[in-house]
């Protein structure tokens, strides 16, 4: 376990961490130390505690409405997934449709070939 010093409403914490975590969590208390000047700038001097849980509200509204955007977007996901799965079986429809119709003409183009066949063969020399 590491520690980091970070500052949050003007006051030092020792914190651990992870190795590997302490520039993240860095970040993370300048942000939290961030809202809390930015709170501080525009209601006063409310309390320090008061603008520590105003901070720690404001994430959680960020937060929560991340977690919303998310579920819609994986809703989103699944229904294009959906989609997606009728457009490739309609594809295969389409392909295997356009197969039958290529080996039918071809069996046509077969037939009247064998049929001009016997009737220049048998008949009409060409020449």
């Amino acid at each position: 376990m590491n520690h980091v010093n970070v500052t949050i409403n003007g006051r030092q914490y020792r914190m651990a961490c992870e190795e590997g975590q302490e520039t993240r969590l860095l970040r993370l208390a300048e942000s939290l130390e961030s809202r809390i000047q930015s709170l501080r700038g525009k209601f006063g001097e409310i309390g320090d505690a008061r603008l520590t849980v105003m901070a720690a509200l404001t994430v959680c509204d960020e937060l929560s409405d991340a977690g919303n955007r998310i579920r819609g977007l994986e809703q989103e996901l699944v229904a294009l997934a959906d989609v997606r799965e009728v457009a490739a079986d309609r594809a295969r429809a389409t392909q295997a449709a356009v197969a039958s119709a290529l080996n039918a003409a071809a069996d046509r183009i077969e037939k009247t070939t064998q049929v001009l066949n016997r009737t220049v063969g048998g008949g009409v020399a060409i020449g």
